[in-house]
């Protein structure tokens, strides 16, 4: 029997996935969440269009890296790491539509 952790894991690929297709983007998981089954490193989930993502799933984040309804996106970075950009799904995917269309 599946462990429930891996259920929620497995659900939340699909979601990401399903989000994508509806936004017009060409979007498939790896089999088993296992990047190698797609040809990429064993840690990518799932692939929107080209972009290569480790998805994960938690029963709460810290509210420092939640955009709020105030900003488009939240710039994090540990001490000497590179810095990360949060941004909203549908944020996310609508970057990529328009890298796609060529938009700037």
């Amino acid at each position: 029997m599946t462990h429930p952790s891996k259920t929620k894991g497995n659900t939340y690929e699909r979601e990401l996935v399903n989000a994508a297709k509806e936004a017009g983007l060409e979007s498939k998981r790896a089999y088993a969440s296992d990047g190698r089954s797609l040809g990429l490193h064993e840690t990518v989930d799932l692939l929107i269009q080209d972009k290569k993502i480790q998805a994960k799933r938690r029963k709460s984040i810290a509210a420092f890296m939640q955009p709020t309804e105030h900003v488009d996106a939240v710039a994090i970075r540990q001490d000497r790491g590179s810095t990360l950009i949060v941004v909203t799904l549908e944020e996310y995917l609508n970057l990529i539509k328009r890298d796609e269309d060529g938009i700037r």
